[in-house]
């Protein structure tokens, strides 16, 4: 088999989907890809099976050997040019990104659309590239109608990532201030002190936060049939660091609706991880590279997927708890 390509390889999120893959599929062939051929040999040698290039995300050919053939391209670091996208397209690879935010997105799924035949297109730019969306759709199994879906995610203020994390967050933070949400039915726009809201930590601490626009809003509102659908967002302590311990990433999904039998019912889970957001983040990474190469089920057929289309909640929730995850009922 060729190598997956992982653009931005050598960074926290690509380098912990690769151990994942490394760890699930010993034997397949990994090319970790970075603008640092040190940094990235130095994964590529902790992982075995896999090799190490520089690249260039400003160069239509990526800056990569014209011989060199790859299985999959997956996009760790941002697209800006959508070379690493055309890159795929032109040779028929699956691509996976995960650094668009909501307000970037068009582009992708324009060229997407453009070339639906060419190859498939998971756009990930979820929280945690995906992971939370599955396993909100698992919890929401218990209720016959779900009418409202709340997220509150509290990231710890030293656990927003290297470099490129970080100017996703700042970017993502200029270009796009407003919250999306889902009111009846309808998605919209809250601005101003309309956005302005507290997340609950786990141990009942409440954070000043903001409603923000993010890919999950959409799709866990359509995987669920939700007709409200808000994600607060927080960063500051989080309850792992409050106790002294490592930053913690803990995320609240508040789901109500009707249950069996036509009683009203509210539940409150919360999705934590010791760790942070890094684990969580190479899990859903990981989880659609292994979809999209056929490694568990069908390989993708091409088009535009999201990854909740594509991955099975109850396994996405056996590998949540496989990676150090818990989901805490409240």
């Amino acid at each position: 088999m060729k190598p997956v390509l992982i653009l931005g390889g050598s960074g926290q999120a690509g380098s912990g989907a690769a151990a994942l893959l490394r760890r699930w599929h010993p034997a397949l062939p990994l090319t970790i890809a970075g603008r640092n051929l040190d940094r990235a040999q130095r994964v590529a040698d902790e992982l075995g099976t896999a090799t190490a290039v520089t690249i260039d995300l400003q160069r239509s050919d990526l800056g990569l050997p014209s011989g060199d053939g790859y299985a999959a391209v997956v996009a760790t670091v941002w697209d800006s040019h959508l070379h690493g996208l055309r890159f795929a397209q032109d040779r028929g690879l699956p691509y996976l990104s995960i650094s668009s935010g909501l307000h970037e997105i068009a582009p992708e799924v324009v060229a997407s659309a453009q070339r639906a035949s060419a190859a498939p297109v998971v756009v990930a730019s979820h929280f945690c590239a995906g992971v939370l969306v599955p396993a909100t759709v698992s919890l929401a199994k218990e209720f016959e109608r779900i009418d409202i879906v709340r997220i509150g995610a509290l990231l710890d203020e030293s656990d927003v990532g290297g470099p490129a994390g970080l100017a996703d967050l700042e970017r993502w933070a200029a270009a796009s201030p407003a919250g999306l949400v889902r009111r009846d039915g309808v998605f919209g726009w809250v601005s101003g002190p309309d956005a302005d809201v507290t997340v609950t930590s786990a141990d009942g601490t409440v954070v000043p936060g903001q409603r923000i626009g993010i890919l999950d809003v959409p799709s866990l509102a359509l995987a669920t049939g939700a007709p409200n659908v808000t994600f607060d967002f927080a960063v500051g302590e989080s309850a792992g660091r409050r106790r002294g311990e490592g930053p913690s990433l803990e995320v609240r999904i508040d789901l109500e609706g009707v249950g069996a039998g036509g009683a009203q019912l509210s539940r409150t889970h919360y999705l934590v991880h010791p760790e942070g957001q890094r684990p969580l983040t190479a899990l859903g990474l990981a989880l659609s590279v292994e979809r999209l190469l056929g490694l568990r089920g069908e390989p993708v057929s091409p088009g535009i997927h999201t990854p909740e289309a594509l991955l099975d909640p109850a396994y996405v929730a056996d590998r949540l708890t496989e990676v150090g995850a818990e989901l805490v009922s409240s």
